[in-house]
């Protein structure tokens, strides 16, 4: 049955028109994510869920205007799953231009976006080299998980590494058992083990065809 729900969804590039519902996709499955909890939460929900709304609006438009790897996976015409990869073809961590930071400011609040920056920085450090992409976001609708989709997604942006020509591969920061098994059993590897604020985790490497 696994396997029948992974064949059934199709994968495309997001168009503008998705941006929205892949925020919402996002924002569901990142509420209780361990780096947004300690990058913005501040003993207030609602400011908590206000900040990571508009992290989360911010970032996927930044994306989008870069024309980075924004992929989403369809059942039928739901979108059902997303994968959000950026390259550093566009300025990532301390490099990022002004206009995001000034955005993710009125977003997010200055320690926010400062430890998002901190984030990328010490994730573009760790990689192999310039020619590596990092997974910013990767998850599934919640009322979808547990039916395949999401190995179909992981398998999906493997396929759309592969396919770049100047792409040596994609790390991804991972600071859940489930989501480290889940990367592992598609062939990413333990790069290094990083402490980004107070959360500890492993970043993950997968090597493109390009770099073996």
């Amino acid at each position: 049955m696994e396997n029948q729900a992974s064949q059934e969804c199709r994968a495309v590039y997001l168009t503008a028109e998705d941006l929205r519902v892949a925020a919402s996709i996002l924002y569901n499955a990142y509420h209780d994510d361990p780096f947004f909890m300690d990058a913005l939460y501040r003993n207030d929900t609602a400011q908590y869920e206000q900040k990571l709304r508009g992290a989360i609006r911010e970032e996927l438009n930044e994306l989008w205007q870069q024309e980075q790897g924004l992929i989403g996976i369809f059942s039928d015409e739901r979108l059902i799953g997303v994968a959000c990869i950026a390259t550093q073809q566009v300025p990532l961590g301390e490099a990022r231009y002004w206009h995001w930071r000034l955005k993710m400011l009125i977003s997010a609040g200055w320690q926010s976006t400062q430890a998002w920056i901190k984030k990328e920085h010490q994730i573009v450090e760790s990689l192999p080299n310039a020619n590596c992409g990092i997974i910013q976001f990767i998850a599934v609708s919640t009322n979808e998980q547990g039916k395949g989709y999401g190995s179909q997604l992981v398998k999906t942006v493997l396929s759309w590494c592969d396919e770049q020509p100047h792409l040596d591969g994609v790390g991804v920061f991972v600071s859940e058992p489930a989501h480290n098994k889940l990367f592992a059993s598609h062939g990413f590897e333990k790069l290094e083990q990083l402490a980004i604020g107070n959360v500890a985790g492993e970043l993950m490497f997968y090597r493109g065809q390009n770099n073996e």
